[in-house]
């Protein structure tokens, strides 16, 4: 059964962002980022990564929120194949951001990079990010 094991919130202060989340529930630092697609911090309370990020362009962050979008950007969930989900998100009516996916080097048939796999459109304009690898700082299937 997948897992909900990531959410990502779009910020234009990521410190300020991480900070709150560090001080009031006592969430721990996995790692600072600064890639080519955003730059940010990584949070864990052991069970879940929360990614708190500052996009560095519009097509890092999906063209319909852009890099100024503060909120939740994306719900990430541990899957035992991407084949399967795949499938499953195709069969509801989900496909691809094949756009974002390019702009973050990502995707099926990509090599992966850390704590990102394949990106896909969800209801209610929530992008979901399915990985079988999982997300740093969280405890896996």
């Amino acid at each position: 059964m997948p897992k909900i094991k990531h959410i990502a919130l779009s910020t234009q202060d990521v410190d300020k962002t991480a900070r709150f989340y560090i001080d009031v529930f006592g969430m721990k630092e996995i790692a600072k980022i600064d890639g080519p697609g955003a730059r940010g911090y990584y949070l864990s309370d052991g069970d879940i990564n929360l990614a708190i990020l500052n996009f560095k362009s519009d097509a890092a962050a999906g063209a319909e929120r852009g890099k100024e979008y503060s909120g939740i950007h994306h719900i990430g969930f541990q899957v035992e194949s991407l084949d399967v989900i795949a499938e499953k998100l195709s069969e509801a009516g989900s496909q691809p951001r094949e756009d974002v996916n390019q702009a973050l080097g990502v995707g099926r048939g990509t090599q992966h990079h850390g704590n990102v796999e394949v990106k896909y459109s969800g209801p209610d304009g929530i992008m979901l990010d399915v990985s079988e690898t999982g997300w740093v700082g969280t405890s896996g299937l």
